[in-house]
């Protein structure tokens, strides 16, 4: 179903909201993966406040929709979305990263309540998510899954196995992601690894594929709805994104796909977010 204003304007106001709080939790741990969590945020934002099927104050709850992070390193941007949903308290991201705490910077799903699979060692999250939906089929459980993907991820092998495993048995209660900001740790994605045609090579592997703007809330929900309607074949919802997105000396820097900042850069960060949330509720 299309968004509604109210709906929009909603989410805008969550996405900046967690968008200032992957801030702090970046200024509390000391650094972070950064650059990569803002530029999924707004993919986080609309599954956890408009599509999953979930329950905070039941985490285990057997039928809940499931959630994978592939790209786990982004726990900095994926923490504060969960504390967010009372998953956790949010006292507790203070300490993220922190010696002793529960909150590692691949977040440990027997320790962080709302984590599904402890991932991070990137190239096995798509794996793990077609488990859980095979899972499902078998069980007669209606649950869906969502995987979220790194672009620079998709340089791993097992990526594409995983693929032509989804393709090969149907596995269309999984939804797949792929957070297409450009860049990676060593620099833009096509300089140390091409991926382009990117989409083909999806459609090669037997998936539909759905290419839109990853931080307009309208293109993605309109994907995620023809998604969870598709019933041939798997699909793929390639998120076109900005890394760093919202803090302007971050965006499409790939310098920034971990950081830490001083007191300088804290400030001008939350003047940034603040000018980029007035620009998008403008032409919401």
């Amino acid at each position: 179903m299309p968004l509604n204003d109210t709906e929009l304007r909603n989410l805008e106001k969550k996405a900046n909201e967690l968008r200032n709080l992957c801030v702090d939790t970046v200024v509390w741990a000391g650094s972070g993966h950064i650059g990569g969590a803002l530029s999924a945020m707004d993919i986080f934002t609309i599954l956890y406040h408009k599509y999953l099927n979930i329950d905070p104050s039941n985490p285990n709850w057997e039928d809940r929709d499931r959630f994978i992070l592939s790209k786990g390193h982004v726990g900095v941007g994926f923490a504060p979305v969960l504390a967010d949903k009372g998953y956790f308290n949010k006292e507790l991201l203070k300490e993220y990263n922190h010696t002793g705490s529960d909150l590692g910077m691949h977040l440990d799903s027997n320790k962080v309540p709302g984590v599904d699979a402890s991932t991070g060692s990137l190239g096995h999250g798509l794996a793990i998510a077609i488990g859980m939906a095979l899972a499902a089929k078998i069980n007669n459980k209606s649950y869906k899954t969502f995987c979220l993907l790194g672009d620079g991820e998709c340089d791993e092998g097992s990526v594409w196995e995983a693929a032509m495993a989804a393709s090969n048995y149907k596995v269309t209660n999984l939804i797949t992601f792929v957070d297409r900001n450009r860049c990676m740790i060593d620099g833009p994605t096509e300089d140390v690894m091409k991926l382009e045609p990117f989409a083909k090579k999806w459609e090669s592997f037997g998936f539909i594929v759905k290419e839109v703007d990853g931080h307009s809330f309208v293109e993605l929900s309109k994907a995620i709805d023809e998604a969870l309607d598709e019933e041939t074949a798997p699909v793929v919802i390639i998120a076109n994104t900005i890394k760093g997105c919202g803090v302007d000396f971050m965006e499409n820097n790939y310098k920034w796909h971990y950081g830490g900042l001083n007191s300088e850069k804290i400030t001008e960060s939350k003047s940034s977010l603040e000018k980029y949330y007035n620009k998008r509720i403008k032409g919401a």
